[in-house]
């Protein structure tokens, strides 16, 4: 039986598995039949086809991911600026001065004994107090080559040694000071340096185990010779009142006028001699030497520091000693200083233990001072005037007293002083520093901004400043009232991500 040909089923798309959902593929076999004219057709535009719909979808995303300069630029434009405001307010204006401060006692004092020793100099003989005692009026602070140093009170500096005939109100201190210890200077009047306070002198170093030095280093050998030639003058003048009263009546006048003036002459010499015997006895008594002393203004008086130890030799202060209430001590510079004047408020922060306390102002110095801080020695031969401690470098010095008595583990720590320095006496209208502006033509103005967004200018005169805000005085008729909203600043809204910003 001769072989027939199976009957082709036509090819639709369906069959070909390249058509899907992206669109027909165009086939690269070719079934049986495909010289057929026909079939050579419709895949040609099956193809055609395809491409149409590959080419139209890459468009498409094409178009998702390209946009034109302009559109770009807008889409990545920040968004309009918000105006920034602040209102208007009347009040007192206050600045506050922050400053930083020393605690220190009220008074401080270096001891510095000069004096004793030979050859090799001074030497500490004997120390009875330490490091943080507490010593009262009347206390040996220390010996110094045998001789003592003593703690009296008062708030004068010695510049010399006392002695006998001194007047001043050294001596008045001095006075007091004995007086207060239970050795009294009577009758000597306040100021004078008399028998009554040699003998309180004299107590007051007998009661510390020590004779006093001698204000006319002789032995008294002067009051003696001026006491033998009392003696002798005194004689002469008995004598020579007997001889004129032997004279008789048959005396010549000449001669008994020469009897006369020989009994004035010696009584002129005595009376002379009688005077400078009371002067060298004046001048004898117990010496109080600047080196063998120091006072202290308040009691009892804390012991700082002992810088020595027995047997040291004095090159320097041997010790420091504070007394009186706590203060702080800061320095103000120029433009502080016309903010700052006594009596206003403080706050006094240490920032070490958190403590706080309420403060005024005491003193404000007139003049800028440069020393270097210190502990108030009292230099010289002994102690001289005490300086206020604190406050390094240059600056006006201001000495700060608390309300309350600061606690005394605070001497020397450095705490933040606040000072509210009022600028103003009455409420007056304020604004932040900020809102003020000089326009083009020189005017000082803030510029108002209405519940409507509207912005009005308005010309004003600044006045007082202080803790970022302005005194402001409208000017001509214009008006500004407490509430009003003024211009600030403008804050810039942040760039979108992206923007290349």
């Amino acid at each position: 039986m001769a072989e027939q040909d199976t009957p082709q089923a036509p090819e639709t798309d369906a069959a070909d598995p390249a058509v899907g959902a992206a669109g027909p593929a165009v086939e690269t076999a070719v079934p049986k039949g495909a010289g057929s004219p026909l079939v050579r057709g419709r895949r040609w535009v099956v193809g055609l086809v395809a491409a149409a719909l590959t080419l139209t979808g890459a468009g498409v995303a094409a178009t998702a991911l390209i946009k034109s300069p302009a559109q770009a630029a807008a889409e990545t434009a920040p968004p309009p600026p918000d105006v920034l405001t602040a209102p208007v307010e009347k009040r007192v204006l206050t600045s506050s001065v922050i400053l930083r401060g020393t605690v220190v006692a009220a008074q401080a004092v270096e001891v510095t004994p000069s004096g004793g020793g030979e050859g090799s100099g001074p030497v500490v003989t004997k120390l009875p107090v330490k490091s943080g005692s507490s010593v009262r009026a009347g206390a040996l602070l220390a010996e110094v080559s045998g001789r003592p140093v003593i703690l009296l009170h008062g708030s004068l500096p010695v510049y010399r040694d006392l002695k006998p005939g001194s007047e001043g109100d050294d001596v008045a201190q001095l006075q007091k000071a004995l007086t207060e210890l239970g050795h009294p200077t009577a009758p000597d009047g306040t100021g004078r340096f008399g028998t009554g306070t040699k003998k309180a002198v004299n107590a007051l170093y007998a009661a510390l185990g020590y004779d006093p030095l001698p204000a006319v280093d002789d032995d008294g050998a002067g009051v003696e010779s001026a006491q033998d030639q009392v003696t002798t003058l005194r004689r002469a003048l008995e004598d020579a009142q007997r001889t004129l009263a032997r004279a008789g009546a048959d005396t010549d006048s000449a001669k008994r006028e020469d009897l006369q003036s020989q009994v004035d002459r010696t009584r002129e010499d005595l009376e002379k001699a009688t005077a400078e015997l009371a002067e060298a006895q004046a001048a004898e008594g117990p010496l109080l030497p600047a080196s063998e002393v120091v006072f202290a203004s308040t009691f009892p008086a804390r012991v700082d520091s002992v810088a020595v130890a027995l047997g040291t030799k004095v090159s320097g202060p041997v010790m420091k000693l504070s007394a009186g209430p706590l203060v702080v001590q800061g320095r103000l510079q120029a433009d502080q200083k016309a903010l700052v004047r006594a009596g206003q408020k403080v706050r006094i922060l240490s920032e070490i233990t958190g403590q706080q306390a309420a403060a005024k102002v005491a003193t404000v110095a007139e003049e800028m001072a440069t020393d270097q801080p210190g502990s108030g020695d009292q230099s010289g031969d002994g102690q001289g005037a005490p300086k206020q401690a604190g406050g390094a470098g240059s600056g006006y010095l201001l000495v700060v007293e608390p309300l309350k008595g600061l606690p005394r583990d605070l001497i020397g720590q450095d705490v933040r002083l606040t000072v509210e320095a009022a600028a103003t006496k009455d409420e007056v209208l304020v604004v932040p520093v900020t809102a003020v502006s000089t326009a083009s033509d020189g005017r000082t103005v803030v510029t108002v901004v209405a519940k409507s967004g509207t912005h009005r200018r308005i010309e004003v005169r600044t006045g007082a400043t202080g803790d970022g805000y302005v005194e402001v005085v409208p000017v001509g008729d214009r008006t500004l009232s407490a509430g009003d909203d003024v211009l600030t600043g403008i804050r810039q809204a942040k760039p979108v991500a992206g923007s290349g910003e």
